[in-house]
């Protein structure tokens, strides 16, 4: 009679059974059937490179911030752009075909002139600096290029604040241009002068037959360096004060948007324009890609003209 061995630990013959059932593979916790599932649900969403934020696929903003998730690109030079820009910031060109960019009225295929404001695709040269331009003032010079942008011009003096801007630029641009006492020695030099023109002026009334001629005085508009520096500043301040007043709301048309800024910015003063889309700052609003988000002109000294986003052509 054979012995039953199979429920006797000592005979061995369960021990190899253990290791080859402690030496079976585990399965994995993440298969490929969960991955393609992980991907499936990816496809869902687009990450918003500025924030994070994961937005629906169909999306063309961002939820959190704003920002376009879908770019588009320049047909002239092929670089990156916003769905919402009608000018690339890299090769200085306006991007639509079907917009005039003069007036912003939409135009159709194979349309020479615009419909609506008579001008061509092509641009337009400004018949003071002889520089080509895509818009409605010049670039170069801020000329009004276009009967619309004439009446915008026209319009824009009568406002009180425009005219109180064109007087404080004008004080400004004075205020710049003079020389102030560096000594006591100049002091003294424009005493010496007055003196000398008085005298002239008195030996030519008599020459004339003047009996006791008066010749009035003539103040001298020199002034200290601290004294010049600081109705520097008072002016500055001022002209400020009236540029934030005058601010570019957000505007449904870029190319309005554009046409408002340029009748505002006036003559005998360096101004810059900041833009509400990136905060950066350009020699006028012709070097924005997207003005209709508003901005405003801003004073330009002597240290922030390498701060100016365009004018690297």
């Amino acid at each position: 009679m054979t012995e039953d061995t199979t429920l006797r630990p000592e005979t061995g013959n369960s021990a190899p059974q253990s290791r080859q059932y402690d030496e079976m593979p585990m399965e994995p916790l993440h298969d490929n059937q969960y991955d393609q599932q992980q991907a499936q649900q990816q496809l869902k969403v687009v990450v918003c490179q500025s924030c994070g934020t994961q937005n629906d696929a169909e999306a063309m903003f961002c939820a959190s911030c704003g920002r376009p998730l879908k770019m588009g690109s320049c047909p002239n030079c092929g670089s990156e752009t916003d769905p919402e820009a009608d000018y690339c910031e890299v090769c200085h060109h306006y991007i639509p075909t079907d917009i005039c960019s003069f007036c912003g009225t939409r135009l159709a295929d194979g349309e020479i002139y615009c419909h609506e404001c008579g001008n061509p695709r092509g641009g337009l040269v400004c018949p003071v600096c002889n520089t080509l331009n895509d818009f409605a003032f010049c670039k170069q010079c801020g000329a009004p290029l276009t009967d619309e942008a004439k009446t915008l011009v026209a319009d824009m003096k009568k406002l009180p604040d425009y005219q109180l801007l064109v007087t404080a630029a004008r004080e400004l641009e004075e205020l710049n241009m003079q020389l102030p006492y560096t000594s006591e020695r100049d002091v003294v030099r424009d005493q010496m002068n007055e003196k000398l023109r008085e005298r002239v002026l008195m030996l030519l009334a008599k020459d004339k037959g003047v009996p006791n001629p008066v010749v009035p005085k003539q103040e001298s508009r020199r002034l200290s360096k601290e004294e010049l520096q600081r109705r520097k500043e008072e002016k500055m301040k001022l002209v400020t004060e009236i540029l934030d007043r005058m601010a570019v709301p957000a505007l449904p048309s870029p190319v309005k948007a554009r046409n408002y800024a340029m009748a505002q910015k006036p003559a005998g003063v360096r101004l810059a324009w900041v833009c509400n889309w990136k905060h950066a700052m350009h020699s006028s609003p012709c070097g924005c890609a997207k003005p209709q988000l508003g901005g405003k002109w801003v004073i330009l000294g002597k240290n922030n003209q390498e701060k100016i986003k365009d004018d690297n052509k």
